[in-house]
């Protein structure tokens, strides 16, 4: 029994995969962002299906395809940088597969989070101290009715 369910599940498998157009070789076409941007549906399709939600997410932000075919993916944090780079090959192959560009450089840059200086405001004391500090009137209030943010 185990023998053929396992060639059932293997048949449908086979069905259920994507059929991919394949250029052929020998054809010379420059990867170019508008040529880039109709297939990165289709990049974004096999990695869903192959549930490699990290990669997913890289490809999610916006990629820019520079002069020469190289393909731009800017990443946040070290996490995603390597993740980046170990997809890197598959990528290329994808990007080539779907295209028919004859050459694909893949760069990673890394973009710095922009941090925010203002302290988190948990307590309900701070918040009521950020908004004091905006209004001022806040504070005759809190003197008139004699206010208290902490129970």
């Amino acid at each position: 029994m185990d023998d053929k369910a396992r060639q059932a599940k293997q048949t449908s498998d086979l069905k259920i995969q994507e059929q991919v157009e394949v250029k052929p070789l020998g054809t010379s076409v420059a990867l170019t962002q508008e040529l880039f941007d109709l297939h990165i549906l289709s990049i974004r399709t096999h990695f869903k299906n192959g549930d490699k939600n990290f990669e997913l997410a890289i490809l999610d932000q916006e990629i820019k395809v520079r002069e020469g075919g190289e393909v731009v993916l800017e990443v946040v944090g070290h996490m995603q940088e390597e993740i980046a780079n170990k997809m890197k090959q598959e990528l290329v192959g994808l990007i080539r597969q779907f295209t028919g560009a004859d050459r694909v450089l893949i760069s990673v840059e890394l973009r710095e989070e922009v941090e925010n200086n203002n302290s988190k405001l948990y307590t309900n004391s701070d918040k009521f101290n950020y908004l004091r500090e905006k209004h001022p009137a806040l504070a005759e209030l809190q003197k008139k009715f004699g206010l208290e943010t902490d129970f």
